[in-house]
């Protein structure tokens, strides 16, 4: 095993796959649409709102409005992802990534300073693999978030001219909390929001990449089968 310094360990390191241009474009896309969002944010939200009335209630029903609004939110983000993300080729990198990782750990307890220097060779070649699922997810990440940050906008038009203030005050498990007041830096009601949103993103993503995974596995098999 190369000592930090040693040229062999320079040589490893030289050899790591740099960041790719494909998620320094999607991190500046992902910035360039929340300043967007951000500066027109009560525009944007009014301009949703000749759509999103018909789930708003009159502001009779804030929690139900933000599940609603939380289900049309995921459920998009899931589609737009499904339909650009290889999710059979992401599984085989995971894979790959957890077996190196397992090798890694088990070479270095007990001691194999040859498996070791393999490995390491091989490392590039994992990292590119994995880099290139992250980037294909960094791709996707702006045009998630195009829908993503403008349903938030119109929750905060919702929030702020359709509830009346007797009824921002809702029961929670914890206590009765006030939407507009804040935890930490973030008000109540984007905590719930995302409390909400999150375990629902959860399982449509899990249900989508079962179905997708079994899908493309059964065609791979039928191809496999006629040769």
């Amino acid at each position: 095993m190369p000592n930090p310094g040693s040229p062999g360990a320079m040589k490893a390191q030289s050899s790591m796959p740099a960041m790719p241009k494909g998620t320094m474009i999607g991190m500046f896309g992902m910035l360039i649409i929340m300043m967007v969002v951000m500066s027109f944010r009560d525009q944007i939200g009014e301009g949703l709102n000749y759509g999103l009335h018909v789930i708003d209630f009159s502001g009779d029903f804030p929690v139900l409005t933000l599940v609603i609004a939380g289900l049309i939110m995921i459920t998009i983000s899931t589609i737009i992802r499904t339909l650009m993300t290889d999710f059979v080729t992401q599984a085989k990198n995971q894979k790959i990534q957890s077996d190196f990782n397992k090798e890694m750990r088990k070479a270095k307890l007990e001691n194999n300073l040859f498996k070791l220097k393999k490995l390491q060779e091989e490392q590039p070649k994992i990292m590119a693999n994995s880099m290139q699922s992250s980037t294909q997810m960094m791709k996707v990440m702006p045009i998630t978030m195009a829908v993503v940050i403008p349903i938030y906008a119109w929750v905060w038009y919702f929030i702020g001219n359709t509830v009346p203030p007797e009824l921002l005050v809702v029961a929670m498990p914890w206590g009765t909390v006030n939407l507009t007041d804040s935890l930490w830096i973030l008000p109540i009601w984007i905590v719930i929001y995302t409390m909400i949103s999150l375990p629902i993103g959860q399982l449509e993503n899990r249900f989508v990449r079962y179905f997708l995974l079994k899908k493309r596995l059964a065609e791979l098999e039928g191809t496999e089968y006629k040769r």
